[in-house]
């Protein structure tokens, strides 16, 4: 089992507060050290903010774009490499998050289209669309979309990227990369209820040894512990693929029928570990992220409608799916409208990113030079 992330949330008045990003920094070394010396691997320390339309209210799109290249040259220098300036929540800030993108590369942001007290946002959606667009239009491949997505009914610590972010005093939280520990479960298992049941206690056994290590942490440094968010992340390494993981239990492939049972199940699981949880503490299914998705989804075992559906009763909704580049904003906007139905619906959090292509249709294979992301075949959208 892999730490994805460490990931600590800090609220800003003004991006003057630099003393406070570098203590974050600082933490996060720390918190990474004390991990390591236990044995585990640390993927990734982040540090994600409140939204940024709070401690950037007032200023132009120029000040905006500097004050966020200024922040870029200090997280460098501090080795910092992934930094979330939280979300925005009105179509004229959306509008800017393709400037942003354009002008920074460590920097990740989000958009908010709903939740359960106001419902779906529509104007921000079609802006979300646009932003969506626009960044593929002007980044390499489409590849800027990486840094950005589009929310509906996330809450604060989640400590995957880009839906992050944060609010009120500084405090931190785990992501984990579980794909080993589902891997050996389902391998032990000729069926669902068996799986289930090694997979509980599996679970039980390894993260009450994070949240030890976690908990001390926290005491040592005066910083509040939010918890781990279970959900279960992909692989770019075949023997813990999420896809292939499936079909340890399926007598076919991942797509096929029997996946959505799956789906539910290790959700199930993932939320009922006796921890402190939080964030979507669900399963992810980000197809460019998992060889195992990718390559199922170059067979069409599997389409962007299936990916919804799933959503339905596990993770985080669409997750680095590549579509057409000429798809049309009314198009993209109709997605994310979709996503948000179901977060609102069903009282989850769920957020889509998503990738279209430049000059490239359906069925063509992308070509990103990424070490986060494997090639697949780029999806339909009706």
């Amino acid at each position: 089992m892999k730490i994805r992330t460490i990931t600590t949330g800090i609220s800003l008045q003004s991006l003057q507060e630099q003393e406070k990003i570098k203590q974050a920094a600082e933490f996060n070394q720390q918190a990474q050290i004390l991990f390591e010396k236990q044995g585990y691997e640390v993927q990734t320390t982040r540090i994600a903010t409140n939204s940024w339309e709070e401690y950037l209210q007032g200023l132009s799109k120029s000040e905006i774009i500097n004050e966020f290249q200024i922040l870029e040259q200090l997280c460098q220098s501090w080795n910092i490499s992934f930094f979330n300036i939280g979300y925005a929540s009105k179509p004229e800030t959306i509008e800017i998050i393709p400037d942003i993108n354009n002008n920074t590369s460590i920097i990740y942001c989000s958009s908010k289209i709903g939740d359960r007290e106001t419902g779906i946002i529509f104007e921000n959606a079609r802006a979300s669309a646009k932003a969506i667009k626009r960044i593929s239009q002007e980044s390499e491949n489409g590849y800027g979309n990486f840094r950005f997505c589009a929310w509906a009914n996330c809450q604060p610590d989640i400590p995957f990227f880009p839906t992050a972010y944060h609010i009120g005093d500084t405090s931190f939280a785990i992501g984990l990369e579980l794909g080993d520990l589902v891997m050996q479960a389902f391998s032990q298992a000729n069926n669902i209820p068996t799986a289930e049941k090694n997979l509980q206690l599996l679970l039980e056994v390894e993260l009450n040894k994070i949240v030890v290590i976690a908990e001390n942490i926290s005491d040592k440094f005066a910083i509040a512990y939010k918890g781990i968010d279970t959900s279960l992340a992909p692989s770019l390494d075949k023997e813990n693929s999420i896809a292939f993981t499936y079909e340890k239990l399926m007598s076919g492939k991942f797509g096929h029928s029997g996946t959505l049972a799956i789906s539910g199940m290790l959700t199930r699981v993932l939320k009922n570990v006796s921890v402190k949880i939080c964030g979507y503490s669900g399963l992810m299914l980000p197809v460019c992220e998992d060889v195992g998705l990718a390559t199922r989804a170059n067979e069409q075992t599997y389409d962007i409608t299936t990916l919804l559906l799933y959503s339905a009763v596990c993770g985080c909704g669409l997750d680095t799916v590549p579509i057409p580049g000429d798809i049309t904003i009314e198009k993209i906007t109709a997605l994310l409208i979709d996503m948000a139905t179901l977060a609102i619906k069903l009282n989850k959090p769920l957020s889509a990113r998503l990738f279209p292509i430049p000059n490239k249709k359906a069925g063509e294979m992308t070509t990103f030079n990424s070490p986060y992301l494997v090639d697949c075949k780029i999806f339909t959208v009706n």
